[in-house]
């Protein structure tokens, strides 16, 4: 049985949610492929991470070392380098993060192997891989084959798979010594600075109520923002609403903006062009709100509201206050 390796992306002591939903799509290729799930672990005193990943794969490598506390891609590339070489793996998933976009690259040209970057879906034919990626700000959709090697590198973007669990699986640790002992890392950690990207980040939100070009005018938006407070939830938007300006680019939602995977995403004036749609993929509920029946957004959506968002949303807020007052 080959394994699909996943590398773990923690900070602070908790898993990026970029782990859990490569873990998603490993699990969705292995239960096709009868491959194993193994996520592979490096850090410093990680046993509560490890715990948090241990029904969600097969087997669990882990490399438990006091240099490992905090991330160094040369470090990194060292380590998992001598682990591919050692054990073969078909496939081998990374973040496409920050993280990952410094450590992707390094390790491909150090094993050898193929790499593609900021993939959006993965699928095998005749027991190879293919990985799927948007060019031309997300115009055209590209499958990428890769030459007949041991193994592929594939980084997957933030937001385009769940984060649930697949399969009942229980891992089989396994301690693995660090290898490095000579190496003299060239750059030393100091310390970890938060983006200064306003108060939200759309990636981790559970709940989110989008504003397309239907709103009209800037100061429309206060509706959706008080709609979003009284769920509880946060606001995002489409390409339109950041291009006037009326909302930062931090919230935007789409290929030019970032993919989401909230358990319900509310689109109020949205039309739905690809663009912005492929930005949703990972999300779990989709509830339109569109006075035009013929959007594409109805095409994705759960559920569908046809009617001007300007008679929906005030009556939809007040039904939420009612409902939280009990």
């Amino acid at each position: 049985m080959s394994d699909i390796f996943v590398i773990v992306e923690h900070r602070l002591g908790e898993i990026r949610d970029i782990t859990f939903e490569m873990l998603w799509k490993a699990g969705e290729l292995a239960e096709n492929l009868s491959h194993s799930v193994t996520p592979v672990l490096l850090g410093h005193e990680v046993s509560s991470i490890a715990e948090d990943l241990s029904d969600r794969a097969d087997q669990l490598i882990i490399y438990d070392d006091e240099r490992l506390k905090n991330f160094d891609a040369d470090l990194y590339k060292e380590i998992i380098a001598g682990l591919i070489e050692e054990t073969k793996p078909p496939l081998i998933l990374i973040g496409s993060t920050s993280w990952g976009m410094e450590l992707a690259p390094c390790l491909s040209i150090k094993t050898g192997l193929p790499l593609a970057t900021d993939c959006i879906d993965i699928m095998s034919e005749n027991g190879r891989f293919m990985a799927q990626r948007q060019m031309y700000n997300g115009k055209i959709f590209a499958n990428v084959s890769f030459a007949e090697t041991p193994g592929c590198l594939i980084t997957i973007r933030s937001g385009v798979f769940p984060k649930d669990k697949i399969g009942d699986r229980q891992a089989q640790k396994v301690q693995k010594d660090f290898p490095l002992a000579d190496i003299k890392p060239g750059k030393a950690f100091v310390e970890f600075v938060e983006t200064a990207a306003g108060d939200v980040d759309i990636t981790q939100a559970d709940l989110l109520v989008s504003v397309g070009r239907g709103i009209g005018e800037e100061e429309n938006i206060a509706l959706i923002k008080e709609l979003a407070e009284a769920l509880d939830g946060v606001v995002s938007c489409s390409r339109p609403i950041v291009d006037k300006n009326w909302l930062p680019k931090y919230l935007q939602v789409g290929t030019s903006g970032k993919s989401v995977s909230p358990k319900v995403y509310i689109a109020i004036g949205i039309s739905g062009a690809f663009q912005h749609l492929a930005g949703t993929s990972g999300a779990g509920t989709i509830i339109a709100v569109n006075k035009d029946p013929k959007a594409p957004i109805f095409r994705t959506a759960h559920y569908g509201i046809v009617d001007d968002l300007f008679k929906i949303v005030p009556v939809l807020k007040d039904k939420i206050l009612e409902a939280k007052k009990g």
